[in-house]
């Protein structure tokens, strides 16, 4: 899908989603390529407060994109 279907349809799934699911999961937008998809989740989960939307978009090489979700890493209490 495009990235701007990609958007909406996280936007639908972040609305949608369970609070439980929104704490133990990060749902990105993500290059539909493997290599490139793995490339930007590498990137993301390194810093994850420096990337936004449209990060993934220097990761792609075409306008196709997915959502997925990664789940978070534990955080100490």
């Amino acid at each position: 899908m495009t990235y701007e279907e990609a958007l909406k349809q996280k936007k639908e799934s972040v609305k949608n989603a369970d609070q439980s699911v929104l704490n133990l999961y990060h749902i990105l937008i993500s290059p539909e390529n493997t290599k490139e998809s793995v490339d930007f989740i590498d990137h993301y989960l390194k810093n994850p407060d420096s990337c936004n939307d449209e990060s993934c978009k220097k990761f792609s090489s075409s306008d196709n994109y997915q959502i997925v979700s990664i789940r978070k890493e534990d955080q100490e209490v």
